[in-house]
């Protein structure tokens, strides 16, 4: 039986990690072509810490609650929302909502859980799998033996940047910022782990003969350094400006050297690529998880009442991998 009440994590006010608190709420009613997802766990992502300080706003007509992916089971199926069925395991991309004990969900945005897998390990698959494919991938011709230059290899993100490149036949580059964490990288098929703190990783790329494809979550002085780090006809995908995003830079280059300089938001993307990404990822991605050329990489599993501990942990940058929360 479905209760009518549920716990969830809300923000007094946007503010700090300290702000977020346990609260009851409503238990979400599947509209058409959703299914309600009792949570087994949800992830832990950097658009929830953005929008905890009041700077990331809900799409129209989202869940307020955090939470951008879950695992868990399906518990109701609105009108339209096949050929999910009551009782199914599966993982989910929300747009909202996710810390809490249950959500609803666009049906088309789940995915079963890969054979094999842990069903709370699962949590951590779909925001960074439907990033880097949707930015990556998709959409996209990406030849074998490309170099790809991944920031923040060690994070949600970077792990499986890292881990898809490589499987997929990539060259694989990422920065990290210890020799723990670039040992980390390099266990995921990173064939070279540049440690930030006194490697330059623009001088190695361009030794390595330039990189195709970078993906970048810092911003600030990254901006101009991965212009200088990209060979001719390269990809240049901005996610994230965690070193801010006003910048002064030389544009001639990006001229010269036939640079693509791109960038995106998951969330505000139509329901209908989401769903495309999707069917992607269960076709292309899926399989090698199975396969075992792929794997979830958790941090730590916290319980729901502590997200706030769980975002402080995300914004000290320890973490490898996904942190995440269980109801």
């Amino acid at each position: 039986m479905i209760p009518e009440t549920m716990s969830a994590i809300v923000a007094r006010e946007p503010g700090g990690p300290d702000l977020l608190q346990p609260a009851r709420r409503p238990v979400p009613v599947p509209g058409p072509g959703e299914v309600l997802i009792r949570v087994a766990a949800a992830g832990v992502n950097g658009p929830d810490l953005v929008q905890r300080k009041g700077q990331y706003p809900p799409p129209k007509g989202a869940s307020d609650l955090l939470g951008l992916e879950v695992s868990g089971e399906i518990v109701a199926v609105a009108e339209g929302a096949g050929p999910w069925t009551r009782g199914e395991h599966v993982t989910a991309l929300t747009n909202g909502g996710g810390y809490a004990e249950y959500v609803a969900v666009d049906a088309r945005h789940c995915l079963p859980i890969p054979d094999g897998l842990d069903r709370i390990d699962a949590a951590g698959l779909p925001e960074a799998c439907f990033t880097v494919w949707s930015n990556i991938f998709h959409g996209a011709a990406v030849a074998p033996g490309k170099l790809f230059l991944v920031h923040g290899g060690a994070g949600g993100i970077g792990s499986m940047a890292i881990q898809l490149g490589a499987a997929l036949g990539l060259r694989v580059l990422a920065t990290a910022g210890s020799a723990e964490d670039c040992a980390f990288c390099r266990d995921l098929g990173a064939e070279r782990a540049i440690d930030f703190r006194d490697e330059d990783f623009v001088g190695i790329t361009r030794e390595a003969g330039g990189a195709d494809i970078i993906l970048d979550i810092i911003g600030g002085d990254y901006v101009a350094r991965n212009i200088k780090a990209a060979r001719h006809d390269a990809r240049i995908v901005q996610l994230a400006f965690n070193k801010g995003s006003k910048v002064e830079i030389d544009l001639m280059p990006v001229m010269l050297k036939r640079l693509v300089y791109t960038g995106s938001t998951l969330r505000s993307r139509a329901p209908e690529f989401k769903a495309e990404v999707a069917e992607a990822l269960k076709a292309r991605v899926w399989p090698l998880f199975a396969q075992g050329r792929l794997r979830p990489v958790t941090h730590t599993v916290l319980p729901l009442a502590q997200a706030g501990q769980a975002h402080a942990m995300m914004e000290a940058a320890g973490h490898r991998g996904k942190i995440l929360l269980r109801p």
